[in-house]
């Protein structure tokens, strides 16, 4: 894969770019597997950043992301917009619609969003809206708007993604219990894994996602949540270690709701840039049998995203 650049725009001062030349996974993906969790950004000469945006992201490509795809072993891929496009969804569509049926998406949609809109994005592949609440990416939206928003796409069938941090769910606890539709949680809630397995940070997110059934988890960036770091840092035997416990008592607590993917080009990270190969051999760690690897991978990303195959 080339290496990216920012079309007409000029990054973020001290942003890393994507790993080029990412390893070959030792672990073999099902067959099937989905990666719930990517972007594309840009390229902005053709798909221009949103001038709200908190970041400018190196340019990644509906092609740099398929060969990725391709390389570590996936069928498909669930594209979800990036904050850094706002709420034009046209490089989220443009990648679903070159992908042949292999990709899903999840858009950012604004309460102005027409009837046709949405039935333009529905036909595109998007099956999902994201509700990020994470105050350094984007502004607040009332979360009246934002229920709004959750009961018109519950027509279409759709599911709402959320993006918090852990200190926030008390606040946003009755909003996510409200909400008409499945509820996707990305990367765990975002836990302090420096914090007890058993402490009841995180003993609050899984009393959630027990209480609700409709709430979904993404097991996913162990490079966000590690303070520990990969092997290549510190000779660790497993990849982004301190994180495994965490990840591996929500696949066996709830395996039926838990959902992985790679968070390719995996923006705003500022230590350093994880090999998507070793993240994948990440999930032998969490999903140690077959059984729960083919339904963290094929069956539960097939049930909500391509339910009908």
């Amino acid at each position: 894969m080339s290496k990216p650049v920012s079309g007409d725009f000029t990054k973020t001062p001290g942003w890393l770019d994507w790993y080029t030349g990412p390893s070959k996974p030792s672990f073999q993906l099902p067959p099937g597997a989905v990666d719930a969790h990517c972007h594309v950004f840009g390229p902005g000469a053709q798909f221009p950043y949103a001038p709200e945006r908190k970041y400018t992201p190196c340019d990644a490509s509906k092609e740099q992301l398929f060969a990725l795809r391709d390389h570590l072993g996936f069928a498909r891929n669930v594209i979800v917009q990036a904050t850094c496009h706002g709420a034009d969804n046209r490089a989220l569509v443009d990648a679903c619609l070159a992908s042949g049926g292999r990709a899903r998406g999840v858009a950012t949609v604004r309460r102005s969003v027409s009837d046709a809109e949405l039935q333009a994005l529905h036909a595109a592949g998007v099956r999902g809206v994201r509700f990020n609440f994470v105050k350094r990416l984007v502004d607040f939206t009332p979360k009246e708007e934002l229920l709004e928003i959750a009961q018109r796409i519950q027509a279409l069938g759709w599911h709402v993604v959320v993006y918090f941090e852990a200190a926030d769910l008390p606040d946003l606890w009755e909003f996510f219990s409200a909400l008409p539709t499945p509820v996707v949680v990305d990367h765990m809630g975002r836990p302090d894994v420096s914090q007890p397995l058993d402490g009841p940070g995180f003993g609050l997110f899984l009393k959630f996602m027990r209480q609700h059934p409709h709430v979904w988890c993404k097991v996913s960036c162990p490079e966000r949540l590690s303070l520990a770091g990969p092997p290549a840092l510190n000779g660790q035997t497993a990849p982004y270690r301190d994180v495994l416990p965490f990840a591996r008592r929500v696949v066996e607590l709830f395996p039926d709701r838990v959902l992985w993917g790679t968070d390719w080009p995996h923006p705003n990270l500022k230590d350093h840039m994880p090999d998507d190969g070793l993240l994948v051999d990440f999930i032998a760690h969490i999903a140690p049998t077959p059984e729960l690897q083919r339904k963290l991978l094929v069956d539960n990303p097939m049930r909500l995203y391509w339910p009908k195959e």
